[in-house]
């Protein structure tokens, strides 16, 4: 109330002021602050997270190449198995003269099938090196969705704490929360 050059508060009004001056404090204002964490912690799990999930998906695809780049160095094997095969048959069959040609081709066909077995054995074990790389990853990405789904429970935990005004909920928002940072950390560690 106003009057002749003077101002009078209310008590509301002094509350008010108080009220602005300072920040929350008690159980609201802490649930606050731990929610504030607990969801910049969580988008950088969730990111985290997304990332390896690309990286096993990369990598799974980089396994399947090697595969297939694999599988057709066995079937050029394959093919030289056959031509050596068939020259080996024709020494048999061919007049003398024509021997000696067989006999070349059979040795050229057994020192390329060597050259192609080894590439093949390569590209195979290349294959499951990034099989491992994959299901690492994905290892990986499950820890950080781990983590990123208990940090969103503590934080609808929090809501509820704040609603309810239940301080045992609280120290549940505690609980969750560390076993959310725990999995972060086993995430980012490779367990």
């Amino acid at each position: 109330m106003s009057g002749a050059g003077f101002h009078v508060h209310g008590p509301h009004d002094h509350a008010m002021e108080h009220a602005a001056q300072h920040e929350p404090s008690g159980m609201a204002g802490q649930l606050a602050v731990i929610t504030a964490i607990l969801a910049t912690v969580g988008a950088m799990f969730a990111y985290m997270g997304g990332a390896t999930q690309a990286n096993a998906g990369l990598y799974k695809n980089t396994a399947a190449i090697k595969k297939t780049e694999a599988s057709n160095q066995w079937n050029y094997y394959q093919a030289k198995s056959g031509k050596q095969n068939l020259s080996e048959l024709a020494i048999e069959l061919a007049p003398e003269s024509r021997k000696s040609f067989y006999q070349d081709e059979v040795k050229r066909y057994k020192t390329e099938k060597a050259t192609v077995m080894a590439e093949a054995q390569k590209l195979d074990a290349e294959s499951t090196e990034w099989d491992k790389k994959s299901d690492e990853q994905m290892h990986q990405h499950h820890r950080w969705a781990q983590a990123t789904t208990a940090l969103q429970i503590a934080i609808a935990m929090a809501a509820i704490a704040l609603l309810t005004k239940k301080r045992w909920l609280e120290y549940a928002v505690f609980g969750v929360s560390a076993i959310g940072v725990v999995l972060g950390v086993a995430a980012w560690f490779h367990y």
